[in-house]
């Protein structure tokens, strides 16, 4: 009796959501997209794949796998993609902005009681502890996503070059990803075998259950189409930097605004790809933050729903609470970070309606696949340099910076080891590995310790 009734589960045919049904579920998806890009995307595939049953596994992976192409959080776009394949442009903008929303909302409260109490020793204590939360969260980012792309030996072998080429010789993210996408270009021409297409080309199976009938979203012949969106979206993206720039002259307003889009092109493998980057630039080139402030931002960042990226905001409202041009400095605040919240996502939409439609197009195309599954395969190694970075950072009080030819090394003084952090840490690993306590309980359980410990030694 059992077989015969998951038969007709099987044959049962999906209804196709309407845009109120997008609207319920990405704004749940919203609220509760804790834990990083890894996270986000697990959570989309559950309810998307496996509870509604809106997109097959071939067709949530294709879609995966172009986002991880594209400059930018890698999760959100992927939300507008499934918004757009369910509904065309409209779905696709309520659901990137359902998964911006909510984290954004929160992200601006945070750190507006930062600007005011950050410097505080309960609010110190508290970052300390969220801080040895955070690596142990990138690493397990690390794995999710390790296990995900690296199916094979030539996989491993693209992470590890990605990883040795940003953490060792400081090469460029783009530079990166273009050599990954022509190296899977090669090997999809000469050794098709050396790379898993997840999904692409026909290399899946075919799915046992039944799917949404998705209509065919092939982008009209021609450019005009292409002209009209790059015109849309650029006046969108540019009207709030244009606005300010009229209203107020140049200033702070234009930095963030300059600084942030420039990021949003030429980013990728999402927030833990550009961290480092961003960190280094606001701290030493434009002196918006202080030493060690970036990890509070993405501290911050870890404890709310949506895209890590959104560690911008903080950098936004930050820069600007300290140069407020003339207005009072939470007014400021809460523009800059508007401001580089607007700029960090506009072409995020850009991206998916101008080149999903031809995506779509070559779901079966098996150079396009090849490239796309070794673009994965070397954000692995992106997402790893982070967390050394990160963790050296962390465990350590005092890290310098040498060159040794062409290669650049970080050392850490083993002296100003942290042994508290290094508690903390452990503490963290055993809580989201072991006990699988998740993500918003494991920065609660170390926020708590971080502050017992640090208010009880004082």
């Amino acid at each position: 009796m059992s077989g015969v009734i998951a038969d007709e589960r099987v044959a049962q045919p999906i209804a196709h959501p309407d845009l109120g049904d997008i609207t319920r579920v990405f704004a749940r998806i919203g609220v509760l997209s804790f834990g990083g890009p890894a996270g986000q995307i697990a959570l989309m595939h559950k309810v998307v794949v496996d509870e509604r049953r809106w997109l097959s596994e071939a067709r949530f992976l294709h879609a995966l796998n172009y986002c991880m192409l594209l400059p930018g959080p890698e999760a959100q776009q992927l939300a507008t993609y499934i918004g757009w394949l369910l509904h065309g442009w409209r779905g696709g903008v309520i659901a990137g902005l359902l998964f911006i929303l909510p984290g954004f909302a929160v992200i601006m409260a945070l750190s507006t009681l930062y600007a005011l109490f950050g410097q505080s020793n309960l609010l110190g204590a508290v970052f300390f502890g969220l801080k040895a939360a955070v690596l142990a969260i990138v690493i397990e980012a690390v794995i999710k996503v390790g296990r995900r792309a690296l199916k094979t030996r030539f996989a491993l072998v693209l992470a590890a070059a990605a990883f040795v080429a940003i953490f060792l010789f400081d090469l460029p993210f783009p530079l990166v990803v273009a050599g990954a996408a022509v190296a899977g270009l090669a090997v999809s021409r000469w050794r098709p075998g050396w790379l898993v297409a997840g999904g692409h080309g026909g290399g899946a199976k075919a799915d046992d259950a039944v799917y949404l009938d998705l209509p065919a979203r092939a982008a009209e012949p021609g450019w005009g189409r292409a002209a009209r969106l790059l015109a849309l979206w650029g006046a969108i993206w540019a009207a709030p930097a244009l606005a300010l720039a009229l209203l107020l002259g140049p200033g702070i307003f234009d930095d963030i605004a300059l600084f942030f889009a420039r990021m949003a092109v030429v980013t990728f493998g999402g927030a833990y790809a550009v961290l480092a980057y961003v960190g280094q630039a606001a701290v030493a080139d434009f002196g918006w933050l202080k030493p060690g402030e970036m990890l509070d931002g993405l501290a911050l960042a870890e404890t709310t729903p949506g895209p890590l990226i959104l560690v911008l905001t903080f950098v936004g409202f930050l820069a600007a609470f300290r140069a407020p041009m003339g207005l009072d400095p939470l007014t400021a605040g809460l523009i800059g970070g508007a401001l580089a919240t607007w700029v960090t996502f506009a072409p995020c939409f850009l991206w998916i309606f101008l080149g999903a439609p031809h995506v779509e197009r070559l779901r079966q195309n098996r150079a396009l696949a090849a490239a796309l599954s070794a673009i994965t395969a070397a954000v692995v190694g992106v997402i790893l340099n982070l967390a050394i970075w990160f963790g050296i950072n962390v465990l350590f009080a005092r890290v310098a910076e040498r060159t040794v030819g062409p290669l650049r090394l970080l050392v850490p003084d083993v002296a100003s080891l942290d042994w508290m952090a290094v508690a903390l840490f452990a503490l963290a690993c055993v809580a989201l590995f072991r006990l699988r306590l998740g993500v918003p309980a494991t920065l609660a359980l170390c926020a708590a310790c971080g502050l017992g410990l640090k208010l009880g030694l004082a």
